[in-house]
């Protein structure tokens, strides 16, 4: 299992004790990952859990000794390594309701977010559904306040935190748009989510996609000097939305030969996952998803500044990066 690729800041001293015990759990948790031959056992992943809780206490007493609380190197990796599979064991044994379990899912959360800021397009249905999976996990959280460590639950408050102020951030963007705008951006934004699914597919469906064209150009025919008009013909709020919305890039079926290896690389591991949700469902772990999810990790970190870069550090389109 190798580290996140990221910058890593020299290793104090004092922490290498750390470092050498939470690498022990990780081999741990990784071989019982591994192990397909008994169910896992509560008891088994608790344990683990437990000794990782207790080295985030000493970690956070040495720094706060030193006054580098926010300190970033490799044992927070390497942490971040145990707590996502801690978090999968949780779910893999049924604890999904306790606050172990809602690590992995800030993640995921984190990323989607990122990802659907950076597509430019979503819509106020995107960011309710987010909203109330935030609510949830909180609510997961204040329950486990008696039962789990403090340390564990402010890593956890802080992350959720982070969830929050970038769902603040989509919020804002759709704040102004009008009743009346919001039906047909909504639309908009499902027609290109379809195109951009059918652009992923192995044999490009042709017909599907001159469908969901043909679908846009009806739209775009309502439109009246290149705006859209309410019933009352006054102009909605935040037109801007829809309109750049509808111009978007549609190109149909290709991706930027630069970028042809790191596509391939996504569209394989997808195709494994939906191998996997369809011939193995019966069978499938939670914390078999693990090593999909740190491939993707080790994807996502390759991009400068949320953008893919060939490597004359050119960066890719928006057609390519969706």
């Amino acid at each position: 299992m190798t580290d996140s690729p990221a910058v890593q800041a020299p290793l104090d001293p004092k922490e290498q004790p750390i470092l050498d015990r939470i690498l022990i759990i990780r081999d741990k948790l990784s071989l019982l990952k591994q192990d397909k031959s008994s169910y896992i056992k509560s008891h088994d992943v608790l344990q683990l859990y437990d000794q990782l809780i207790k080295q985030v206490h000493l970690l956070n007493v040495l720094r706060e000794e030193q006054d580098k609380p926010l300190e970033q190197n490799r044992v927070d990796y390497v942490l971040d390594d145990c707590f996502q599979l801690i978090s999968l064991f949780f779910l893999t044994i049924g604890r999904n309701n306790e606050a172990p379990a809602v690590y992995s899912m800030t993640s995921t959360i984190k990323r989607l977010l990122d990802h659907l800021k950076e597509a430019a397009f979503y819509s106020p249905k995107d960011i309710e559904s987010i909203s109330h999976k935030l609510d949830s996990m909180q609510e997961t959280l204040n329950r486990g306040r008696e039962s789990h460590s403090p340390h564990l639950l402010k890593l956890l408050e802080n992350r959720l935190d982070t969830c929050r102020r970038l769902l603040a951030d989509l919020q804002s963007a759709l704040a102004d748009l009008s009743p009346q705008l919001t039906p047909v951006y909504e639309r908009l934004v499902s027609i290109l989510r379809s195109i951009s699914a059918a652009n992923t597919r192995s044999k490009f469906p042709v017909g599907e996609v001159q469908g969901f064209q043909g679908q846009l150009r009806e739209i775009e025919a309502t439109m009246v000097d290149g705006k859209f008009l309410a019933e009352d013909s006054t102009t909605p709020a935040e037109q801007h939305l829809a309109t750049e919305t509808i111009t978007q890039d549609r190109r149909q079926g290709k991706i930027d030969e630069r970028f042809r290896p790191t596509y391939d690389k996504l569209c394989d591991i997808r195709n494994q996952l939906e191998k996997l949700s369809i011939t193995q469902a019966w069978s499938l772990r939670e914390t078999d998803l693990y090593d999909y999810q740190r491939q993707l990790d080790r994807i996502d970190e390759s991009r400068v500044n949320g953008n893919f870069e060939d490597q004359f550090g050119n960066k890719a389109d928006l057609h390519a990066q969706r």
